[in-house]
């Protein structure tokens, strides 16, 4: 797994943002096997069954309760820890609860990425940084074609409109503070990074599509999708997580301006599914025979007024290209890998689970180098 990454991270101060959460618990079960030193800075977890409950990451990494949008606790933990690398999650990641929570969802997505860039400003020792938003900051025409990393932010919805913001705001930090430092020790390397949709064990967010799958399939009720037409591109959350990993690493090479910039990893096309495909393969694989599926399409908008996108697409060549990133699991390895930790969590150690399959995923990505 270390030689993947050369061993980059053994002993470096890495801060998560967000390290409580689905995607950030990931990150930080990969980055301690990687022998980082991981401070963590998030809310607590929202469900008893969240992977940083049942993996005891509190003992695992520093781990502080706290929130993005305060200032002077931020400037607390960036200078008692200096980290040299910080991966920015911390989010109201829910489209849905963005329509209830408007001024959450910006104060968090928006000046919560503020706060934590000026932290990074005036933070000497940190030389990296990623801020992952969503491959829901393009304005989303519809079209067949990937958006690639230029094309125009926006966003029908409060919470994607949110994630386009943020990425204005770090690409204006960049040009105003970033960019035009030339002395290696003292310069810092800001990225973003867009993902698609993210799919993987230990997710239980209200409004998606998995955790409300497995709900139900746990239940024996019967699955509701709200959109199944609409079109996503699935990967899994290893996918992404790799590619974040990856491009930090590279931000700390001597000639590393040209990872200063916006970053697109999604999955092949083969792994752009309609919802319910995705739902029928999840229950054929669990194998209950009497879940089934209601379909809720009537009309596009919700019930709270708000819209849903039928087709997104990202295209990552820039990051095939520069970083010689490649989705490693293809769909239906995606959605076995996806079920087996659903199935396993109760009855075996969370932690081992996940990093048996961080460790499975990087043997997988050996085999294609």
């Amino acid at each position: 797994m270390r030689k993947l990454l050369n061993g980059f991270y053994k002993g470096k101060n890495v801060l998560i943002t967000g390290h409580t959460g689905f995607k950030g618990s990931w990150l930080s079960i990969w980055l301690h096997e990687l022998g980082a030193n991981v401070i963590g800075y998030a809310l607590a977890p929202l469900h008893k069954n969240d992977i940083y409950n049942l993996s005891d990451m509190d003992k695992k990494v520093t781990s502080i309760n706290g929130d993005v949008r305060s200032v002077s606790h931020l400037k607390e933990v960036f200078n008692k820890y200096k980290p040299e690398i910080v991966f920015h999650l911390a989010a109201q990641p829910i489209v849905l609860q963005s329509y209830d929570q408007p001024y959450y969802t910006y104060e968090v997505n928006v000046m919560g990425t503020m706060n934590v860039l000026e932290r990074i400003k005036e933070t000497p020792e940190t030389k990296s940084a990623i801020i992952i938003t969503s491959d829901k900051c393009y304005k989303n025409k519809e079209w067949i074609y990937g958006y690639r990393e230029n094309d125009e932010m926006g966003g029908d919805d409060l919470y994607s409109s949110s994630k386009g913001c943020a990425e204005l705001l770090v690409a204006s930090y960049r040009d105003s503070f970033f960019s035009k430092v030339k002395d290696h020790n003292h310069r810092k390397v800001l990225a973003s990074v867009r993902a698609g949709n993210v799919i993987g064990g230990g997710d239980w967010s209200p409004d998606r599509i998995v955790p409300d799958c497995i709900r139900a399939l746990e239940e024996g009720t019967a699955v509701t999708i709200r959109n199944p037409n609409a079109i996503r591109p699935w990967q899994h959350v290893l996918e992404p997580l790799y590619g974040y990993l990856l491009l930090a690493s590279k931000c700390f090479e001597e000639n590393a301006e040209i990872y200063s910039d916006a970053w697109n990893f999604g999955p092949d096309f083969g792994s752009v599914l309609t919802v319910e495909a995705l739902v029928e393969r999840i229950i054929n694989i669990w194998n209950n025979k009497y879940v089934i599926i209601n379909k809720n399409n009537k009309n596009k908008k919700y019930s709270n007024g708000s819209n849903e996108n039928y087709f997104l697409n990202i295209d990552s060549t820039k990051s095939k290209y520069y970083l010689k990133w490649q989705p490693v699991w293809d769909i239906d390895r995606t959605i076995d890998k996806t079920i087996e930790w659903y199935k396993q969590y109760k009855n075996t150690d969370a932690y081992g689970l996940c990093a048996g399959q961080i460790k499975a995923y990087c043997k997988d990505m050996v085999k294609r180098l």
